[in-house]
Formats: structure tokens, C-alpha cells, sequence
């Protein structure tokens, strides 16, 4: 494997092995479910919203290396941005793991780029992606892959 390839494998083992803002929040703002069936990936995302912004984020799952590190991963790139910076921030990142654009900006998410090649990946990538933001945008029904 080339070096570039070592150092993704090394941050995705890092975030599944010590996943960052694990857990969850006592009274958060707004909080959601996620499910993959397919895999058996499942994550609870519970949110702190101080006006517009992410104050804090915290999840729950069990799940593939691939699903945990993007939860973990994703935890610590939305702290502090804002619902439109994370909207922007979710489209970059799903249009990069299906395939549909560059990873050009998202700096340890780029990680995830060689998903794209993987389909039945795509859906362990961005299960916390969709499950924050149904969170951020109120939904109540569970989030579901399939």
C-alpha cells in the first residue's frame, strides 16, 4: 500500500479503536437514530445547539470501522460550524464518498474518498452524516440506509 493509503488506513483504525465524542448528551437540543440494516451499523447522534451553531455533539453506535470512524471524524469536524456550514460540509462529503465530487478541503475526511470504489460502503461512510442531519433538521423518524 502507498503511503498516502497507510496514513487513511492509520486514521480510520485510530477513530474506530478511539472514537472521539462518544457518548451521548443528558438534555440535548435535538438528537437522532440511524440505522443500516445491510450491515448492522446503528448510531444515535445527539446534538447542543446554541443559536445556529453545533456546540457540541455527542453519539452512540456500534458498527464497522468505516461507520465509526466517519461518526468520530464527523464529531469533531462540526463542532462550531453552523447548520449552513454543515449542510455544505455534508454535501462535499456525500458527493465525495458516492463518487460525485472532489475531496479537495475536508482535510482528515478526505479519508473516506476511496469509499466511492466500495457502494455497499457508502452507506457505513455516511450513516452518521444523514443521522446528524436528520437531527439538525427535526426529523423524528429514524434514519434508515435502505
Amino acid at each position: 500500500m502507498h503511503e498516502l493509503g497507510d496514513l487513511y488506513q492509520e486514521i480510520i483504525l485510530d477513530h474506530y479503536k478511539k472514537p472521539r465524542n462518544a457518548g451521548l448528551i443528558e438534555q440535548p437540543s435535538c438528537s437522532a437514530t440511524g440505522d443500516n440494516p445491510l450491515c448492522g451499523d446503528k448510531i444515535a447522534v445527539t446534538v447542543k445547539v446554541n443559536g445556529d451553531r453545533v456546540e457540541d455533539i455527542r453519539w452512540k453506535g456500534a458498527g464497522c470501522a468505516i461507520s465509526t470512524a466517519s461518526a468520530s471524524l464527523m464529531s469533531e469536524a462540526v463542532k462550531g460550524k453552523s447548520k449552513a456550514e454543515f449542510a455544505a460540509l455534508f454535501e462535499k462529503f456525500h458527493a465525495m464518498v458516492t463518487g460525485n465530487g472532489p475531496s479537495d478541503g475536508l482535510e482528515k475526511l478526505e479519508v473516506f474518498s476511496g469509499v466511492s470504489e466500495f457502494p455497499v460502503r457508502v452507506k457505513c461512510a455516511s450513516l452518521a452524516w444523514h443521522t446528524l442531519k436528520a437531527a439538525l433538521e427535526g426529523q423524528k423518524d429514524p434514519v434508515s440506509t435502505e
